[in-house]
């Protein structure tokens, strides 16, 4: 049990109490004491005056014997436990009322007796006790005096051996036993009632410990289901870690699930990896070992021929692999945004010239629709005009001969919007949540999927993803598509 936080709790709160407990003791013993002697010598104050009289004690320094014994009969009837001792001027023992061979001392410090004979009202005031090296009493004192000239001391000690020992104190004073006695008793009832305190204040981290060693064993329901005992706010340090812990919990299956699901996708991924980059590879081993076996028939046009299909199969493949790179590189974290503050009008201007040689080819119109002076915009323009060319690209793709091809920018309070939008085929409603899809390809209307890796509307995905904004697409089938983005402007 010592080594659970119960354990070492009720030691601590044992040892306190304990530690607590004898220095109440111990205080009161010496508080009680110090007030009984205080109270003794302040009633006894005035004993050794009153004793003194008029009978002469001593004379030239010579002792009235007589009169000395008269005293100590005197006082050792009214007070056994005194002892009376007769001081020359610098203090020295002349004589006592003590047995024979009990006195240990020659003489006593004056020091306290002037004090105590100036009127010092500090009680107790304690005095060397003549019986003893060390021990130090209280006392009653006062001068002994002959024809106004200073013979010596009449020194009274007020407290005998009774005194010596705390144990005897305690023995002989009934006050103080029961005083003991309430207090060991008040020791054990607030043992007891800390011991039941500990436990039911851990009972908590104990069925949180058990949780904990369940989910280390597999079982996630206890600490999932912690929300049924634990306060939903608030709350002391184990509602706060309980509350910690399931969420943890909570993350890690849910990362548990993330990570299956990745793991599935990654399958998915090699799949569809290795059959694109098949489909090429095949196409160009094809096309050249086709080449090597009909060199010597095939005329100058069918060698040409196929030629131009191994180099168009090796540029798709290549193209792949680029592609592939490039999304792993922005999944990897290593794409870091280069922010700068540029003209997206510009940009886009830019950008349709690339493509207006392809889309004449196809007999498409290729429009721009922006403001004058379109506000600047924030962002990395090297992966915008990669996202911009991505989507022109897919729309010159899947628009028919004739058709249009519109680049819009339409200013916002804090973002300016782009459109990119077509008339071409369109995409289907069951198609629409796949097109961001890696390897994913729509089919036109005519049936015939257009040649294309898949990861273009990836790839422009994932750098707006970067830039904090989202890529949002709207389709009608046989009318046309229309991809919108928006980027910050530039000082907001």
């Amino acid at each position: 049990m010592p080594r659970t936080l119960y354990g070492k709790l009720a030691l601590a709160f044992l040892a306190l109490i304990a530690l607590s407990g004898i220095l109440s003791i111990v205080m009161t013993v010496t508080t009680t004491r110090l007030y009984i002697q205080e109270v003794n010598q302040r009633l006894n104050q005035a004993l050794a005056s009153g004793v003194v009289g008029e009978d002469i004690l001593l004379r030239d320094g010579e002792i009235n014997q007589a009169a000395l014994a008269d005293i100590f009969h005197m006082l050792m009837v009214i007070n056994p436990a005194i002892e009376v001792y007769l001081l020359d001027p610098q203090g020295a023992i002349l004589a006592f009322s003590a047995p024979p061979g009990k006195v240990k001392r020659r003489s006593v410090s004056l020091v306290p007796l002037e004090a105590f004979l100036a009127g010092e009202r500090s009680f107790p005031i304690r005095g060397d006790d003549p019986r003893g090296l060390e021990r130090r009493k209280v006392f009653s004192a006062a001068p002994v005096t002959h024809n106004g000239h200073l013979e010596g001391y009449l020194y009274v000690v007020l407290g005998g051996e009774e005194y010596d020992s705390v144990v005897q104190m305690i023995q002989g004073s009934y006050i103080l036993r029961l005083s003991a006695a309430v207090a060991m008793a008040s020791l054990a009832v607030t043992l007891i009632i800390g011991f039941l305190s500990f436990n039911w204040l851990t009972r908590r981290l104990r069925r949180l410990i058990g949780a904990v060693g369940a989910f280390q064993q597999g079982d996630y329901a206890p600490l999932l289901g912690l929300s049924q005992w634990l306060r939903p706010t608030g709350g002391d340090e184990i509602d706060q870690l309980g509350r910690a812990i399931e969420r943890m919990v909570r993350r890690i299956e849910q990362q548990i699930r993330h990570l299956s699901s990745a793991d599935a996708s990654r399958r998915e991924l090699v799949a569809s990896v290795s059959h694109d980059l098949r489909t090429p590879m095949t196409a160009l081993q094809g096309s050249l070992e086709t080449l090597l076996m009909k060199e010597e028939t095939f005329t100058v046009e069918e060698r040409r021929h196929s030629l131009q299909l191994a180099v168009r199969h090796g540029r798709r493949l290549e193209r792949l692999i680029d592609e592939l790179f490039e999304l792993a590189t922005l999944d990897g974290g290593g794409a870091a945004l280069n922010v700068e503050s540029f003209s997206l009008a510009e940009l886009v201007q830019d950008v349709t010239q690339k493509f207006a040689l392809e889309a004449d080819r196809k007999g498409l119109r290729l429009e721009t629709e922006m403001p004058e002076n379109a506000p600047f915009v924030s962002g990395d323009i090297a992966r915008i005009e990669r996202v911009l060319q991505n989507l022109i690209e897919n729309a010159i793709k899947y628009s028919s001969d004739g058709g249009t091809v519109r680049l819009t920018l339409i200013p916002g309070e804090r973002k300016l919007t782009a459109l990119v939008s077509d008339t071409g085929c369109g995409i289907a409603e069951a198609d629409l949540p796949h097109v961001f899809d890696r390897f994913y390809r729509g089919e036109k209307s005519d049936g015939k999927g257009p040649e294309g890796t898949g990861l273009g509307l990836a790839i422009a995905k994932r750098i707006l993803q970067l830039h904090g904004s989202p890529i949002e697409v709207e389709s009608a089938v046989g009318e046309g598509t229309t991809f919108r983005f928006r980027l910050p402007l530039h000082g907001v």
